[in-house]
């Protein structure tokens, strides 16, 4: 039997009386001293592992500072071996063995510096199960000493957050991948949009001129719409999500789960409005009834009757609402990623940006917590392939100009918004702005505000001032304020293409 094998033979049995009553944690002290012998003896072994594996996921004290002590030495382009190892370590009790003699054996029985990279993958999982162990001992004892004000659902969406968090750390299926690969990707893409109705590479949002000067709603962007209020934000959200619901159609794939190939499943955060007012909303879209009459109950036969065949349809569309207040990024990155797990998700929409909250230890400066809160936002479309359309109040500045067409820099407290985003779009309406400004009738000033009104009314635009992917520039919608409606406009030359149920 050699010495490593003799030590590591020691040290099980070691832990193994010392904890008797207990289950040891995975781990694995011979793929441990193998990958460190491999890159003791050959420094390159280190560059397979480097990207993944961190000093912390060994689990013997002393195989940690060796690894850390020679990534040190490694990234500053120095040699690690036994000999520049030994006087950073000190002295340990081997069982007879002294650091440098226990170093020397590990380089003189280490395996190929290819086995390199599965030996690293075997003790970033051990150490992945070893965390998790310490997750789910951590929710057992906070279950059972928890405060009496404390939260199960707290508990839950940070237990979440930690088991995503370890999802997300050192995966070691990342890196480069070939030019030829993404090509090919990209090309399949290609395809799906030259076959798809509107040949549209995103997702289509109903709104026809819209998806022309997009291109739909494109997977992993995250795309901002900004505007006062009063301009129509959120019923351009739920508007373009309800169409999307509405156009959902899949194919079941050979394991049993669902590909989309129309349409999608939505997901709203709606923290400003509850989910009652939010469906309010889109019943009188659909079956144009007035919002008023609905909530006052004042509407006739005919019109009942259009408002239950309207949520009739809407009952079997995927669209879900998550109407919490006042969650916090991380919060609404666990529940998006739990709605994809046990639903599915294609789109998701979050009303309204300023209403989240980053971090508690950036709670006192709100720019930075909102650059946090925007890269959250950007790195979650990314994390689950999705676009994520996020809505934003504008600053008060629009108000002092003659022409009140908003602009990049009004968008409010932070330049992150602008940095992350991939499209920005404004929701303005002339008409909005007209109609407060009535002059006397029967003066010049009126008839000039009667043309004027005439030339904007039910009329919006989307004004493009961010595109990474495309063209900016306006684009023409018609509103219906009664039922906060966006519908394509039919043009004087021609009427507007149907759009398929």
């Amino acid at each position: 039997m050699s010495a490593v094998e003799n030590y590591s033979g020691r040290f099980l049995a070691a832990v193994e009386s010392a904890t008797p009553a207990y289950r040891t944690p995975p781990h694995n002290i011979e793929a441990e001293q193998a990958l460190i012998g491999a890159v003791l003896v050959n420094n390159d072994a280190f560059d397979r592992v480097s990207d993944f594996l961190k000093a912390e996921h060994f689990s013997e004290e002393l195989h940690r500072r060796i690894f850390e002590i020679a990534s040190q030495l490694i990234r500053a382009g120095k040699v690690a071996t036994p000999v520049t190892l030994k006087t950073f370590l000190g002295e340990h009790d081997l069982g007879g063995m002294t650091v440098p003699q226990y170093l020397a054996r590990l380089a003189a029985e280490a395996t190929s510096v290819i086995n390199a990279e599965d030996y690293g993958r075997t003790i970033y999982d051990l150490a992945t199960r070893r965390q998790l162990i310490n997750i789910g001992e951590e929710i057992v004892n906070t279950a059972y000493d928890s405060p009496v004000d404390a939260e199960p659902r707290e508990q839950i969406e940070e237990a979440e957050r930690r088991l995503y968090s370890i999802a997300e750390q050192g995966r070691y299926d990342g890196g480069f991948v070939r030019f030829s690969d993404a090509l090919t990707a990209a090309i399949d893409m290609a395809a799906k949009a030259y076959e798809r109705d509107g040949k549209l590479a995103g997702i289509a949002t109903g709104l026809l001129d819209l998806d022309a000067k997009m291109g739909g709603l494109q997977r992993s962007d995250l795309v901002i719409i900004a505007g006062r209020p009063g301009m129509g934000k959120t019923a351009l959200a739920t508007n373009i999500a309800f169409n999307i619901a509405k156009a959902y159609e899949f194919e079941l794939k050979p394991d049993g789960s669902h590909e989309t190939t129309n349409g999608g499943i939505v997901g709203f955060f709606s923290l400003e409005m509850a989910a009652e007012q939010l469906a309010t909303r889109i019943i009188a879209e659909q079956s144009g009834v007035p919002g008023y009459k609905i909530r006052r109950g004042d509407m006739t036969d005919h019109e009942f009757h259009r408002i239950a065949e309207a949520a009739r349809v809407m009952q079997s569309i995927p669209f879900y609402i998550d109407q919490t207040g006042g969650i916090s990024i991380a919060q609404l990155a666990a529940r998006a990623r739990r709605l994809k797990r046990q639903r599915g998700l294609d789109v998701l929409v979050v009303d309204y940006l300023q209403l989240l909250s980053g971090s508690k230890s950036k709670g006192e400066n709100r720019v930075q917590e909102l650059t946090e809160i925007t890269t959250g936002l950007k790195a979650l479309a990314k994390e689950l392939n999705v676009p994520i359309m996020a809505l934003s109040q504008l600053s008060r500045q629009v108000e002092n100009r003659e022409d009140k067409r908003p602009q990049l820099s009004d968008l409010r407290e932070s330049g992150s918004i602008e940095q992350d985003a991939d499209v920005v779009a404004f929701v303005f309406r002339e008409e909005y702005y007209l109609n407060g400004k009535q002059p006397a009738p029967g003066t010049d000033e009126h008839l000039k505000w009667q043309m004027d009104m005439d030339r904007v009314h039910g009329k919006a635009e989307v004004i493009i001032g961010k595109q990474r992917h495309g063209p900016t520039g306006m684009v023409q919608l018609s509103f219906e304020a009664e039922m906060t409606r966006f519908g394509n406009l039919a043009k004087e030359d021609h009427m507007p293409e149907r759009m398929g149920d």
